[in-house]
């Protein structure tokens, strides 16, 4: 009998911090204490504090272990399961050990912890609670009940006005309405009748992993949501693009949609109804412009991924010259709670224009990087201070960027802005997929925007001449900037092309790129006015700007550093001055022979080297 599960977190985060090796090693343990028979290991998707991974919760307790190692295994299973006693020292949450001494229960002490509190899992509901590849785990959470539902009680229309009424707007980054992109793909009616579902998996953004962490800790969601739609449009086929990068997300949805069709939720005859629908995955190859829709459509095609001129849209003319509903993982993980629950229930969430929670991969300079979902209308204050756990290091947030490179930087004093699809275009950024990444003081901004921009650059599929040539000329800007050679008509020239490759470019990735260069002059400018003007770099990181000196009263002229420097471009003062209370002469740095490589200042154990 089971009196006991082991929830081991199987997400790639904590599977490449050997989750695996820990599953492995716990059952072992258990053999060894005769307890397989009494304790069940259970390997689930994400848990979202990713920061303190390899994660395992103990049920019925809902004890929460934190960066557990192969080492500590044999002491949860003797301490823990074997004697009922609580390893507090690997316990993230000092108040669940405490409330277990007490013999309270502590199974919902997590959504009481700092990370949790705030946070409303809808499209995360599943990850770190199932059994990703074990169908039955998933309908006992109610999975495919909403198709069985729409197909045994509900007409198309029904299906299309119940999204529509619930103000689901696209989370892949454009914010369309759900519901409408349903309604238009089913109302067109074309020879044949053929139409397509298609799962946009494609996730490029640095940083991102919110449709990674859904499809490898909930992929049954995203596969009932698509027949869901494809009920609704008078689809019969779907298709889920996804990279060939995220490899535990590929076997998992082969997994469930080799389990669907064995259990009759895939395939022929539905539920007895009458209604066919299958699906297939494609693998893309890591091109971030197939994220675009109509790249991505053309790629499944099996043509090079470049965008199509638009409209036709997609829902028009799409995969093969069909009507095509196209979405994301996230969109689809809602779908299913929201034909459950009501469109009531969804819209209670959120904005006036922008409904239910959206998911963060919240990642920088940041204490608890991870994966969030909140009600829309957090504010980044409370996202960053209250759910990220704030600025390691004493450090002040300076800025933070949402949308990837397709996004705008948001400066610290907008920190109070509700995050919705309005509120941050209004700022100069966007919700995109929903990366997030948080800055401190030691960020340079006008770095920070070539790189993005050196990402768009590479990633530009060459089509339209505004995003291939105009990308290339801003970034050849920002290089003569960081190098010290900009001059203040530069800033003109920039925001001049920005604004022309944004109105100009064929598809989403040109007309987006110059959104961190935007964003960044509008709430930087001064760093870039500090590059140009007095050729530096106020945050110090812009190689070809900086100086390193050395503070001739705390160098006790030990000569490490000298002895280090790659260029020879450290050596004792010329007058051989040695200051008072040392015994040795002090070093001084050269900085025409000086390649700023910084091993000097690394190499001092007496801080008495700086870079200005």
């Amino acid at each position: 009998m089971i009196r006991a599960h082991v929830l081991i977190c199987g997400g790639t985060g904590c599977t490449s911090s050997g989750s695996a090796a820990l599953r492995a090693k716990l059952a072992e343990e258990l053999k060894l204490k005769n307890l397989e028979d009494e304790i069940k290991i259970v390997q689930t998707g994400c848990f979202g504090l990713c920061a303190l991974g390899p994660i395992m919760i103990v049920y019925p307790e809902g004890t929460f272990y934190s960066r557990v190692t192969v080492d500590d295994i044999p002491e949860i299973v003797e301490e823990h399961l074997l004697k009922g006693r609580i390893v507090e020292r690997l316990v993230y949450n000092e108040a669940a050990a405490s409330a277990s001494k007490e013999d309270e229960a502590v199974a919902s002490s997590l959504s009481q912890t700092q990370f949790y509190k705030k946070q409303k899992r809808v499209a995360l509901r599943n990850c770190g609670v199932i059994n990703p590849e074990v169908i039955d785990e998933y309908i006992a959470m109610d999975g495919y009940f909403a198709l069985a539902k729409v197909l045994k009680e509900m007409t198309p229309d029904d299906v299309i006005n119940t999204i529509l009424a619930s103000g689901l707007r696209g989370r892949g980054g454009g914010g369309f309405p759900t519901g409408k992109k349903w309604q238009l793909a089913k109302n067109l009616v074309q020879d044949g009748g053929k139409k397509y579902v298609v799962c946009n998996a494609d996730e490029g953004d640095p940083g991102a992993f919110m449709d990674r962490s859904v499809l490898e800790g909930d992929p049954h969601a995203v596969l009932e949501a698509m027949a869901i739609a494809g009920y609704a449009i008078g689809a019969d086929e779907g298709w889920i693009y996804v990279r060939a990068e995220y490899p535990i997300a590929v076997k998992r949805l082969n997994i469930a949609i080799a389990q669907a069709r064995e259990y009759g939720l895939l395939g022929q005859n539905i539920f007895g109804t009458g209604f066919n629908f299958d699906i297939h995955i494609r693998l893309g190859a890591g091109a971030f412009v197939c994220g675009e829709e109509t790249a991505l459509l053309t790629s499944i095609e099996g043509k090079r991924g470049e965008p199509r001129v638009r409209p036709p849209f997609p829902a028009v003319k799409g995969l093969w010259g069909r009507p095509t509903v196209v979405n994301n993982v996230e969109t689809y993980a809602n779908i299913a709670q929201i034909i459950l629950k009501g469109p009531e229930w969804f819209s209670s969430m959120g904005t006036e224009k922008s409904k239910g929670t959206k998911v963060f991969a919240l990642g920088g300079k940041i204490k608890n990087t991870g994966l969030v979902e909140v009600p829309m209308g957090t504010t980044l204050r409370e996202i960053i201070e209250d759910i990220g756990g704030g600025m390691p290091n004493g450090k002040k947030c300076k800025a933070a960027q949402t949308g990837g490179p397709s996004g705008g930087c948001i400066p610290a004093s907008k920190i109070d802005v509700p995050i919705d699809y309005d509120n941050l275009i209004a700022i100069g950024s966007m919700m995109g997929s929903g990366g997030l990444i948080v800055m401190d003081e030691d960020t340079c901004m006008v770095d920070l925007a070539k790189f993005f921009l050196e990402f768009t650059v590479d990633e530009s599929c060459g089509k339209c001449a505004p995003c291939r040539i105009g990308t290339v000329r801003m970034l050849e800007i920002l290089n003569k900037i960081t190098d010290g050679r900009g001059e203040m008509e530069d800033l003109d020239k920039l925001e001049e092309l920005a604004n022309y490759v944004k109105s100009a470019s064929l598809c989403g990735l040109g007309q987006t790129a110059p959104n961190p260069v935007l964003s960044t002059l509008r709430y930087f400018r001064d760093e870039y006015i500090a590059h140009i003007v007095d050729k530096k770099c106020p945050a110090g990181v812009c190689k070809k700007l900086l100086q390193y000196h050395v503070d001739p009263d705390k160098c006790i002229g030990c000569k490490v550093c000298l002895k280090n420097c790659p260029a020879n471009a450290i050596s004792v003062n010329a007058a051989g001055e040695v200051k008072e209370g040392k015994k040795l002469p002090y070093v001084v740095i050269d900085p025409s022979k000086c390649v700023k490589c910084g091993a000097c200042m690394d190499k001092c154990k007496f801080g008495a080297i700086s870079k200005k």
